[in-house]
């Protein structure tokens, strides 16, 4: 596999918005009703709504990308926390948000995952951002090792409203 790791362009928000579809419901609990994820990827994950991440110079993509094409993305936010259990969980600032991390299921396992996150914490540092915080579902395994793996440990919780229902997240935070 000739896997790439770089920084996403604006022609990369058609595959960005098609590589979400495919991964976004990889991370959402089993209880997750079908029209809820839905409806996640057709507001927040759609080729438009990656257009305007893209162009928000407040926000750092970066893709994953094999010779089959786009297979992982990460996307992180500047700025202080908005949610106020986020803001009071975190220790170290000025932080920057993981706000995504997703590969294709089928690049689970073929060393995706590793260079890709390596890659989206040197481009936090660029940020002369001092921590890095994410929310990751709690019942979501995979991502809690992998995060535990690579830094991260548990400072708190938030929720995270899809559809109707709302999920209980851990908040993770490493030092940069």
């Amino acid at each position: 596999m000739d896997l790439r790791i770089r920084r996403a362009t604006t022609t990369d928000a058609a595959g960005l918005a098609e590589l979400a579809r495919l991964t976004f419901p990889l991370a959402c609990p089993p209880n997750s009703a079908p029209e809820d994820i839905q409806d996640f990827i057709a507001t927040q994950l759609s080729s438009e709504r990656f257009a305007d991440y893209l162009a928000d110079h407040g926000r750092v993509l970066v893709v994953a990308e094999d010779d089959a094409g786009l297979c992982g993305y990460t996307m992180l936010v500047r700025g202080e926390p908005a949610d106020p259990d986020v803001a009071a969980a975190i220790t170290v600032r000025p932080t920057i948000e993981l706000s995504k991390v997703y590969v294709l299921a089928g690049s689970h396992g073929r060393g995706v995952s590793a260079p890709l996150i390596a890659a989206t914490l040197d481009a936090a540092r660029s940020t002369d951002s001092a921590g890095i915080w994410l929310g990751v579902n709690q019942l979501n395994g995979r991502a809690l090792r992998f995060y535990e793996k690579n830094g991260f440990s548990v400072v708190g919780e938030k929720t995270f409203q899809l559809g109707e229902n709302f999920e209980s997240d851990f908040v993770m935070e490493r030092s940069l």
